[in-house]
Formats: structure tokens, sequence, C-alpha cells
């Protein structure tokens, strides 16, 4: 983002559409680190926050877990398949996945060399029939990788969301040819809410092994979370957060996040307003002359073409979004669970008057 963008953005949060980092925090989060904040406590998880965590998330999931909070989306993706493939193995995900795209080669730095295999698919998603090739390729061969692990972005980079249908045939292919499954789920909630599911449907019951579970875009302030479902990773996982400096001394700060993410269902009420806001904003845009929308959506982002002086004019107005990533020429609109209907008309309301100013 060029500094006049970054510095004009200020407080303004009915301005943001760049992404649901952007926002703050749930006042219930922000209450719960102030709780942990208060008296004395045993570090590196061992407080009474952390096991409170843990305990929540088994409920939730509905499952026997081993849960890790760890500061950031790229460490939980990082460390999470680190613990499913070996350096000579292959990570199988979309071309469009943030751990293709956006992580700075850090898979390959966590899993010391695996490497990641772009596959092709529409809307952001695997097609199946290009998984079942990719999982036979080099397979025995001593001179290429071996293909080990499949990674399914959740909802996905484009906004969509991968159906219970279409999650169990990936992972159905995956497992028959001996692959275990990623899922990152840094908008997990925001494709949960939207599939209506629980979330023990959309992980393991459906086959997945190991989750990056995100808190931090939905109303999180420093945490997401490294979710496992198989027992046999335990010990490994440990030690590999340790060793990636990941172990906090004061986990229970990050702990409480998670417990009073999941408590009382504020995660699946962020997400749901979320997209909520998205969809009010998919209508009014597809509603509007010369705004062309991309895909159906069904999470928290709405993706639409913009001519450049269209987009030059809405920024002026002081909206903060992202413009030709990760397509050209097309707008990345990512509503959050701060986002308001006014703030949502009142983007419609610029677009269409840019629109029209561009067309005279």
């Amino acid at each position: 983002m060029p500094e006049s963008d970054a510095m004009s953005i200020g407080d303004a949060v009915d301005r943001m559409f760049a992404s649901d980092n952007g926002v703050g925090a749930s006042d219930e989060i922000i209450d719960a680190v102030g709780r942990a904040a208060r008296g004395g406590h045993l570090a590196y998880g061992d407080d009474g926050f952390s096991a409170a965590a843990r305990t929540r998330v088994a409920d939730v999931f509905e499952h026997d877990v081993d849960v890790h909070c760890v500061s950031t989306g790229s460490a939980a993706n990082g460390l999470a398949l680190a613990a499913l493939v070996r350096p000579w193995g292959s990570v199988l995900c979309h071309r469009e996945s943030h751990v293709f795209t956006d992580e700075c080669g850090a898979p390959e730095f966590f899993t010391a060399g695996g490497k990641l295999i772009p596959l092709d698919g529409p809307d952001g998603k695997i097609d199946a029939d290009e998984l079942i090739r990719a999982a036979r390729v080099g397979v025995g061969n001593v001179h290429s990788t071996q293909p080990q692990v499949l990674s399914i972005t959740q909802a996905t980079e484009t906004g969509s969301v991968y159906t219970l249908d279409e999650l169990s045939a990936l992972t159905s292919i995956a497992h028959d040819a001996g692959l275990r499954v990623h899922m990152d789920g840094a908008r997990f909630a925001n494709a949960l809410a939207s599939l209506d599911l629980t979330p023990a449907e959309m992980t393991w019951r459906a086959g997945i092994d190991i989750l990056s579970f995100g808190v931090t875009k939905n109303g999180g302030l420093t945490t997401d979370a490294v979710i496992s479902f198989d027992p046999d990773l335990h010990t490994e996982l440990s030690f590999r957060v340790k060793r990636a400096g990941q172990l906090t001394s004061k986990m229970r700060f990050q702990s409480a996040q998670l417990d009073a993410y999941l408590t009382d269902g504020l995660w699946l009420r962020n997400a749901r307003h979320a997209n909520a806001m998205a969809a009010r904003l998919d209508a009014g845009l597809r509603a509007t002359p010369n705004v062309r929308v991309h895909g159906g959506g069904g999470a928290n982002m709405v993706f639409c073409a913009l001519p450049d002086r269209v987009v030059e004019g809405v920024r002026d107005d002081g909206f903060v979004f992202h413009h030709g990533h990760p397509i050209p020429g097309v707008a990345r609109l990512v509503t959050s669970f701060a986002t308001t209907p006014a703030a949502v008309d009142d983007l419609v309301e610029a677009i269409r008057r840019h629109s029209t100013d561009a067309d005279g």
C-alpha cells in the first residue's frame, strides 16, 4: 500500500475494506486479556487460561484435540504442514492459496524443504480431477518429491466456500492416495457460518487431520491456533512449536483470547455479521451500472472489476481497499465484524457516483 494510503486511514473504520485485519478486536476479547493480566500464573501454557481454552476447543469441535496458540496465521500454516510432510515430500494446494502465494516461503522454511505443488480449479477451489492426477505424480520415484499432504483453504482466497460434499470428495481422494489433509482456516468462522455446519462436520468428520484456526481476522487481537485431531502428532507438534519460537512465555494472553472467542458464540456472531455485510455489498454492486462482480462469494470478501479512474475517486473519498491483487484490474473488498450497513451503503454509493462520472 502506498504511504499516502497508509497515512490516510486514521480511525476511519467505516472506510476500511482492505482487510478484516484492519479493524480492532471484540470487546469480549479485550476484557479477557485484561483478566489474564491480573494475578500470578504459570508460564508457557501451564496456566488456567490455557487449560480452559483447550477444554473449550475440544468441546466446540466435539473431539480430543491438541491446541497450540501461535502469533500469526503464517506460523499456524507452517507448523501444521511441517507436522505432516517430510523434507522430501510435497504439499498439493490451489494455485491461488495463501500458502502458495503469500507466505514468502514460510511453508518451505518450516518443513525444511517440502515442495508446494499448485493445482488449478475455478473460484479458488481445487479441481478433483487435478488432485487425482497430482496425487500420483512421482510416487515411488526417488528422483521426485513425494505427494504427502493436501492443503485446502476454507474459505478460499477468492471468498468462495467449499461445500461439505466438495470437502469430503477431496479428502477422500487424498486419503485414498495416502495423503494427510490440512485446512487453512484463516477465515474458518466465515466459511462455517456460510454453510451453517458444526465445526466437527467441517473438519475431522469431513477428513481434515489438522487445522490452522483463524482468530485474528474475526475479532481476535494477537492469536491464531493450530488444532490437531490426530493424537499421534502431539509430540512432534509440541517440539516444533517450541523450536519455532511460538511457545510464548505468557501464553495465557493468547489462550484467553481463544477462549473468549469461542464463548457464547462470539466467533459465529462476528462471522455472520461480516458475511451479511459482504452479501449487502455484493447486492449493491450488482445493482450498480458498469460494475462487474466476480464470483458468487459466500464468505466476507467481494471482488469487482473497477476502472482505474473509479478506484482513484473512491480512494480519494477515503475508502481503503486493495486493487489488482490477486487479480489485475479487480478490487478486493473485505468486510468484518465491525463493518456497518451504513459503511457498505456509502461505499456502494461512492462507486456508483464515480462510475457515472467516468462514463461522462
